[in-house]
């Protein structure tokens, strides 16, 4: 029978000794678990009979009288069982009516669950003690809630006042005796309050250890809170962990490592909220700052590359205000940035954080600096509509040899962060002179286009590579050579379209292998009399012999000044 449910919202920090020192207590008597008073929360208080069900919680201040078991004690036994099970803190009986003695039985079963029962006074009324244990709640709670607000108001002034995450970590450690650490979203451990760094270094993947999550089946604390922390098992240690997020975006994670789940009561919870919104405001704040340097930056390397500017005293001047070396040789290296979603392929599901192009830049051009500081080079960026310019110091070494080297590493850690692009470059030699960027820009540019031509997205093409390309596209430009170009192969794309056959295809792959015919048929997956067909298809419609070196010439720089205005006109 469930007679009357009364609880005092929170946990309070009240312990069973708390509460049997109040004065209408005083005559009540421990049977059992006196060993443990100062270790019982007590959290809620209840008035319970027989059946328990589901309506005690954990570290609840029990009431009963044992109504329906005076006369059944393996009834009361299960009953104590049932409320132990339950995880309340203390079971107190009202002896004198329904029961006279708590029998020895029951005490020795409460023992043996380290379990506090009270004897009370039938003549001490249960609306008395309820009365007195939830003003004491009360006021507890009252207590909490003004020390969570100072803690508050601390860590939000620790932001305003321009401290940084290892304040905050700090203020964070004093206040709960916790420790706790902060990592940004790529995995850099920003503050360390003593967090075990053996721990830090396995969850971020620096070095191997046992690293598993915890399936969430029973909260811990009913706390609003708790639904969003994750617990992991690191070589054997308990860790908590918590998104710090701001504008829908992942910032980084706060870390916490209690030696047990009964140190994250509600006062705990409401801090590490506290210091989520202190973190989430200082991540806002730093990026707010490093994104207006990166504007001033993109601005400075765009004036170098798009308007032909002069390499000026003045120029280097302004350049060394904002951290570059003007008079150093540099490679361009010009990046197209790409959506997978744009390519029309798969999207893996390992996602960034966020997918605006700002944020890309953002974690791109982070990048970019620490495979410059890796290679110990100075670095340049800029972007601009999903295109990145970078201008990398050169020295002795080849030029290809350094370029590769850095966008290996850029690439590296890019694949892991921004999974759902594709980045496409061309790179320049670099340059000397007064208009140094602008032609290093301007060569690194055409070296993009052309890798994009001749091999689509994903590509590093260098300006040194592309001499063919550069004579075609030259010669392209002629009128008198775009007329040769089209009565040459004009009747090839006329008899492609119609019969939807393939002959210039054919052609470009027999040119491949050199006029081996086995060759040919086999990268085509045709039998050898269909090829020969297809062969004398092209040489009735041009007019021209395959066998003849001349004729040969003609149908090649053809086809290929045919193909390089077939891309460009897609541009």
């Amino acid at each position: 029978m469930y007679y009357l449910v009364l609880i005092g919202g929170g946990l309070l920090g009240l312990t069973v000794r708390d509460v049997i020192q109040l004065p209408v207590l005083e005559t009540s008597k421990i049977k059992s678990g006196k060993r443990y008073l100062d270790l019982k929360k007590i959290d809620w208080i209840s008035v319970i009979e027989v059946p328990v069900e589901n309506f005690v919680r954990k570290n609840e201040f029990v009431l009963s009288t044992g109504i329906g078991c005076e006369d059944d004690p393996i009834l009361l036994e299960r009953f104590v069982k049932d409320v132990i099970e339950a995880g309340a803190s203390v079971l107190a009986f009202a002896t004198g009516r329904y029961i006279y003695d708590i029998p020895e039985r029951v005490i020795q079963l409460a023992s043996h669950y380290d379990f506090v029962i009270l004897e009370i006074p039938w003549e001490v009324r249960f609306g008395d003690i309820l009365h007195s244990v939830l003003e004491e709640i009360t006021n507890d709670k009252r207590w909490e809630r003004q020390q969570a607000e100072g803690v508050r108001q601390e860590l939000i002034d620790c932001v305003l006042q321009e401290k940084g995450l290892q304040d905050i970590s700090n203020i964070l450690y004093k206040r709960i005796k916790i420790p706790n650490a902060i990592i940004d979203f790529s995995g850099s451990t920003r503050a360390n309050s003593h967090f075990n760094r053996n721990l830090l270094n396995i969850m971020s993947g620096k070095i191997e250890g046992q690293h598993q999550q915890i399936p969430q089946l029973d909260l811990f604390t009913d706390h609003p809170l708790s639904h969003y922390m994750e617990e992991f098992m690191v070589d054997h240690h308990m860790c908590f962990q918590l998104t710090i997020s701001s504008n829908h975006n992942k910032q980084g994670y706060l870390l916490i490592q209690p030696k047990e789940r009964q140190e994250l009561t509600w006062f705990v919870m409401n801090v590490l909220e506290h210091a989520l919104t202190a973190c989430a405001l200082y991540f806002v704040k730093e990026n707010a700052i490093e994104m207006t340097e990166v504007r001033l930056r993109d601005n400075f390397i765009l004036n170098l590359t798009k308007n032909n500017t002069e390499v000026t005293n003045q120029l280097i001047s302004k350049g060394q205000l904002l951290g570059y070396d003007l008079t150093r040789p540099y490679i361009c290296i010009v990046g197209e940035i790409k959506k997978d979603s744009d390519l029309n392929k798969t999207k893996r599901k390992d996602r960034p954080p966020t997918s605006s192009l700002q944020s890309m830049n953002y974690y791109i051009q982070k990048e970019i600096t620490k495979a410059g500081d890796v290679l110990h080079r100075r670095t340049m960026a800029s972007f601009e509509e999903g295109e990145v310019v970078i201008f990398l110091e050169a020295d002795h070494q080849p030029y290809m040899e350094t370029a590769n080297q850095f966008l290996d590493l850029v690439e590296k850690r890019l694949n892991d962060l921004l999974s759902d692009i594709t980045l496409s470059w061309g790179i320049a030699t670099h340059k000397d002179g007064h208009y140094a960027f602008f032609d290093s820009f301007k060569e690194a540019k055409t070296a993009l286009e052309i890798g994009k031509q001749e091999s689509g997205y994903g590509g590093r093409t260098f300006f040194s590579d592309t001499r063919i390309n550069r004579l075609l596209m030259t010669l392209s430009e002629e009128k008198e050579i775009e007329s040769i170009v089209k009565d040459t192969i004009q009747p090839l794309i006329d008899y492609d379209q119609k019969r939807k056959a393939d002959l210039i295809y054919t052609f470009i792959v027999y040119n491949k292998y050199k006029g081996n015919v086995s060759q040919t048929a086999r990268a085509l997956n045709l039998h050898r009399q269909s090829l020969l067909h297809r062969l004398r298809n092209i040489e009735s419609l041009t007019q021209l012999s395959l066998v003849d070196s001349d004729d040969l010439f003609l149908l090649e720089l053809s086809v290929r000044l045919w193909m390089l205005k077939k891309n460009n006109d897609k541009q």
